[in-house]
């Protein structure tokens, strides 16, 4: 079983616009819901490959009807740590004409003590049983820093670890498989720019350094990056026509949900890369996120071109 755990899911709202024009009244040529952050995304992304998985998440309010009634309907096994506060509602805008996206974001809500120790426990019981773990996702409004490497704590499995800043840097030393930032994400966690591919391949090896067994680092749809303490790995994306582009909404989700099923099934991380950059490409094509085919997964993989670095 992959366990796809994570603190801040959404309900998400995605609008596809013929024209959207800002300060103006304008009106969706489509409308949809979907349960979506990126825990949802991933355990979405991880059924779709076809693993056995869990989902293992937080929700709360209103849309918490929604969430369990959609995850049903997608067969996607989850278990719910119920809050408080009401699971954050977010929104895509899509504009046809222009092949932009817009996504305005709320923040997760805070959580209880109480309701920490809750999904802690759950998270503890449902590690026995995992033989690849995805921990994904910003902590909560008021969670400790330290949280995910409490969690992380409890697992023996292959990880894919997907989240950013301090947190990320103290669960270093407990030797996750894989680390997953973007380069965004990577520049926030080390605090400084990398603007060139010498300052990246300088962050990536510090957080090799201080543990992670791989690091693999994205930047929209440029090239991957891949490093171990000994390897280095440039891969290309193979090139994707603007008018096949839907939504970039997920794509890094998939790569999480593709690294982690390839990695439990024994598939070496340079080659579980190729599977997540496939898993991401295939995301792209789609309206909802994370709808993954296993099929054109590894159709798109076989097109990913790669080096290897000195």
């Amino acid at each position: 079983m992959i366990l796809s755990a994570g603190l801040t899911p959404a309900w998400q709202q995605i609008l596809v616009f013929d024209s959207f024009r800002y300060g103006e009244v304008n009106r969706a040529a489509e409308v949809h819901w979907c349960a979506s952050g990126k825990v949802f995304n991933a355990g979405i992304g991880v059924h779709h490959l076809g693993a056995k998985s869990l989902t293992l998440a937080t929700a709360g309010g209103p849309p918490l009807v929604q969430i369990r009634a959609e995850m049903e309907s997608l067969g996607v096994p989850l278990e719910v740590v119920e809050t408080a506060s009401a699971t954050r509602v977010c929104t895509t805008i899509l504009d046809r004409s222009t092949g932009t996206m817009t996504e305005l974001v709320e923040n997760g809500r805070p959580m209880s003590g109480v309701e920490l120790d809750l999904f802690e426990a759950r998270f503890a019981e449902a590690a026995k049983r995992a033989e690849a773990l995805i921990l994904i996702g910003t902590l909560p409004q008021g969670a400790p820093e330290g949280y995910y490497r409490r969690l992380l704590e409890h697992a023996s499995c292959p990880s894919v670890l997907d989240f950013r800043g301090e947190g990320l840097l103290n669960a270093l030393d407990l030797e996750p498989t894989v680390v997953k930032p973007n380069r965004e994400e990577l520049a926030q966690t080390v605090g400084r720019a990398l603007d060139t591919d010498e300052s990246l391949l300088e962050a990536m090896r510090s957080l090799n350094d201080r543990g992670a067994q791989w690091v693999v680092v994205t930047s929209g749809p440029g090239a991957v990056w891949l490093t171990s303490r000994e390897e280095t790995y440039r891969f290309v994306p193979p090139p994707v026509p603007a008018s096949e582009i839907v939504n970039p909404i997920g794509c890094g989700d998939s790569m999480a949900a593709a690294l982690a099923w390839a990695i439990r099934d024994g598939i070496s991380v340079p080659e579980a890369v190729r599977l997540g950059i496939g898993a991401s490409v295939d995301n792209l094509c789609q309206l909802l996120p994370c709808r993954l085919n296993p099929h054109r997964v590894r159709h798109i993989a076989e097109m990913v071109q790669s080096s290897t670095q000195s």
